[in-house]
């Protein structure tokens, strides 16, 4: 019944945010909107940003059940993209409402958690711990959801095929590198980048 209602709620203010800003909104008109009490707003959420958040990690997780795999990361990630565009009103109200900050929180979770998945599963020696592998994890999600947030900022100009192909290009085989060299530091071996004689 809780995600019922949390849900209910979630949908209240998407309704709300297609007819005006979030500044304008209030929790009164959330729980009018829903039929529901104030009292009952706040027994599910903190504030409106509160229920912003939830909506953005519920949604995304949402984007990517059955996406995270290695073969799958990608379309995953593409998935994202596209959605953020086909509900471009509720996201740039929100983008131009909160801080940086809170967006990236809520979307750090559901995208840490695919790319845990994905090393994982490339990770088969068991020589990393759970740590090296939230650490390899946090380094591409911030990556990842930074380019989101500023392709968001520039009005998503490109569209979200071209920015998959980028971002795969750059992480092409990353993940397997990333493991490679964490492993070596467990076996002794020199995990440092070899030179590749470029001169800066």
């Amino acid at each position: 019944m809780s995600d019922i209602t949390r849900k209910a709620i979630a949908d209240s203010l998407k309704s709300l945010l297609s007819q005006r800003p979030l500044s304008r909104i209030t929790v009164m008109d959330i729980a009018s909107h829903c039929g529901i009490s104030r009292m009952t707003f706040y027994y599910h959420f903190r504030d409106i940003y509160d229920l912003v958040g939830w909506i953005i990690s519920s949604d995304i997780t949402a984007i990517l059940s059955g996406r995270k795999t290695h073969d799958t990361w990608q379309e995953g990630f593409l998935s994202i993209f596209q959605a953020v565009e086909k509900n471009h009103v509720f996201v740039f109200n929100v983008y131009n409402s909160m801080s940086r900050e809170q967006m990236e929180r809520s979307l750090t979770g559901p995208v840490t958690e695919l790319l845990l998945s994905v090393l994982r599963e490339t990770e088969t020696s068991g020589t990393l711990s759970e740590e090296e592998l939230m650490f390899i994890a946090s380094f591409y999600s911030y990556a990842f959801i930074g380019i989101m947030l500023d392709w968001v900022g520039s009005g998503m100009d490109e569209k979200p095929d071209v920015m998959i192909k980028r971002i795969e290009c750059v992480m092409a085989g990353s993940f397997e590198k990333a493991v490679e060299r964490f492993s070596s530091l467990h076996s002794g071996r020199d995990a440092r980048i070899p030179d590749r004689g470029v001169k800066l």
